[in-house]
C-alpha cells in the first residue's frame, strides 16, 4: 500500500507592507496594493512595525507605504523613527499622506522617505511612485557598478584633444562624438587598450548619456561647483564607465548656466583629462561661450559638424568671423558634412564644391547618412558598432579613428 503527501509550497514572501494607525481609513490604498503586489504584502500597526523590522521575514521588504493623516501628527517621534529604521535595512518608504502639514512632509522626505503621494490616492500615483523608486535602485546600482570599474587616475598621459561642435541644431554632433570616442576605445584590446573619455560639456541639453545609457550624477555638478579641489582622483571619480571602456562625463542632471564653469574651469578639467587618458573626445554646446576659446586652444583637431543647407552655411561664415575677429586659432577647425551625398550623386558633389568655395574652407570629412538606425542606437543607448557593425556611418567614423590613431601614433615616433 503506498500513500503520497501533498507538497505543500511554501507561502511567497511578503515584498510590502502598509503601516498606518488604521489601515481602513485607507481603503484606496488597499485597492491599489492589491493591484501592485497581488498577495505578497501584509499590513502593521504603527506598534507592529518596530517589532517587525526585527524579524527575519522583513529581509524580503522591498518598500513600505506608510499611511498617516492629521491625527498622526500627535506622534511624529515615533513615525521618523520608523523611517529611519527602514531606511538602515534598505528598506524603501513611501509616505501616503492625508491632510499632514507640509513640515511634516518635508520632515520625513529629509531623513530618508523616498517618495511622496497624497491620499486619496490619485489614479495610477502608487504606481508610479513605485515605478519611480525601483528606477532610482537600479540607477544607484548602476553608478556603483560603474564606479567600482572605473579606472585608476595615473597622470602618466598627454591626451589628443578631440572637441566637436554642432554649427546648426541637428547636425549630429553628439552622435558623432560618442561613435567616435568608442570607435577610439575599441582601436586595441588587452593591455594595450586606449584609454579614452568623452566629455559631455553641453551642460544644459547634453545627450551623451541618454546615446549610452547612463545615469546622469549629481557628483558632476558639486564637481564643476568646486574645480579648485578638483585632482585627478576626484575627477575619475565622477566618471562612468561604459562596457569597462569608454569613461564619460556626462551632462549635470538639471540645466544650468554654460557660464557656471569658467575658462579656469575648463582648462583645469582638460589638463587632468588629458593627464589620464590618451584621448579626450569633447561633446560641445552649440552656443559659443567664453570657454569656447580655452577647449579651442587646447585641441589637436576641432570637428566642426554641418550639413548641407544654407543655415549651415550661414553659420560656418559666422563662426570663422568670430574667431578670425578674436585672433584664434580658427585653422584648428576640420569640418565634418554630415548626411553627405552618395558617391553617384553628382549633382549633390557639386554643392559640395560651391559650399566650399563660397565660404573658402575645404570640407575633409563627408559622414554618409546612416538613416533609421542611428536613431535606433541612439534610442536604445548603444553606439552603432554594437546594432549596426555594417551601417556606413559607423564605418566612415571607425575609419576616422583609425587614421586618428595612426597619425597621432607617428607623430609620437617621430618626435
Amino acid at each position: 500500500m503506498s500513500s503520497s503527501a501533498a507538497v505543500q509550497e511554501e507561502p511567497a514572501p511578503i515584498v510590502a507592507c502598509t503601516i498606518s494607525r488604521d489601515v481602513q481609513n485607507f481603503d484606496l490604498l488597499i485597492e491599489d496594493m492589491e493591484n501592485e503586489c497581488g498577495e505578497n504584502w501584509g499590513d502593521l500597526s504603527l506598534e507592529d512595525a518596530s517589532v517587525f523590522f526585527d524579524q527575519p521575514e522583513a529581509d524580503h521588504l522591498e518598500f513600505v507605504a506608510l499611511a498617516i493623516d492629521q491625527e498622526d501628527e500627535a506622534t511624529i517621534e515615533q513615525i521618523t523613527e520608523l523611517v529611519r529604521r527602514a531606511r538602515s535595512q534598505k528598506i524603501k518608504v513611501l509616505v501616503i499622506a492625508e491632510e499632514v502639514s507640509p513640515i511634516i512632509l518635508h520632515k520625513l522626505l529629509k531623513i530618508g522617505a523616498e517618495e511622496f503621494v497624497p491620499y486619496p490616492l490619485p489614479d495610477g500615483a502608487l504606481h508610479d511612485a513605485i515605478t519611480r523608486m525601483r528606477d532610482k535602485a537600479a540607477q544607484a546600482e548602476m553608478v556603483a557598478a560603474n564606479i567600482a570599474h572605473n579606472l585608476k587616475a595615473t597622470g602618466d598621459r598627454d591626451g589628443v584633444v578631440l572637441p566637436v561642435h554642432a554649427l546648426a541644431g541637428g547636425t549630429g554632433a553628439t552622435t558623432f562624438a560618442v561613435n567616435l570616442a568608442w570607435e577610439l576605445a575599441n582601436i586595441d584590446e588587452g593591455d594595450d587598450a586606449l584609454r579614452v573619455c568623452l566629455l559631455d560639456l553641453d551642460l544644459q541639453f547634453g545627450s551623451a548619456s541618454t546615446y549610452l545609457d547612463l545615469p546622469r550624477r549629481e557628483a558632476v555638478f558639486e564637481m564643476l561647483q568646486d574645480t579648485a579641489s578638483m585632482d585627478s582622483e576626484s575627477f575619475m571619480q565622477a566618471l562612468l564607465a561604459f562596457q569597462e571602456k569608454l569613461h564619460v562625463l556626462t551632462a549635470p542632471g538639471e540645466i544650468i548656466p554654460l557660464d557656471i564653469v569658467e575658462q579656469k574651469d575648463v582648462k583645469k578639467i582638460l589638463e587632468i583629462a588629458k593627464t589620464n587618458f590618451d584621448y579626450v573626445v569633447i561633446d560641445m554646446p552649440r552656443t559659443v561661450v567664453q570657454w569656447t576659446e580655452t577647449v579651442l586652444s587646447e585641441a589637436h583637431v576641432y570637428f566642426a559638424m554641418t550639413e548641407l543647407d544654407m543655415r549651415s552655411a550661414q553659420n560656418t561664415l559666422r563662426m570663422i568671423r568670430a574667431l578670425k575677429g578674436e585672433d584664434l586659432p580658427y585653422e584648428k577647425l576640420r569640418y565634418v558634412l554630415n548626411r553627405a551625398p552618395g558617391f553617384t550623386d553628382l549633382n549633390g558633389k557639386s554643392r559640395i564644391k560651391r559650399m566650399a568655395e563660397s565660404l573658402d574652407i575645404k570640407i575633409e570629412l563627408l559622414m554618409p547618412d546612416g538613416g533609421k538606425q542611428v536613431v535606433q542606437s541612439n534610442d536604445h543607448g548603444v553606439p552603432l558598432s554594437e546594432v549596426a557593425a555594417k551601417n556606413p556611418l559607423r564605418k566612415e567614423i571607425q575609419k576616422l579613428a583609425a587614421t586618428i590613431h595612426e597619425t597621432n601614433v607617428s607623430a609620437a615616433e617621430g618626435a
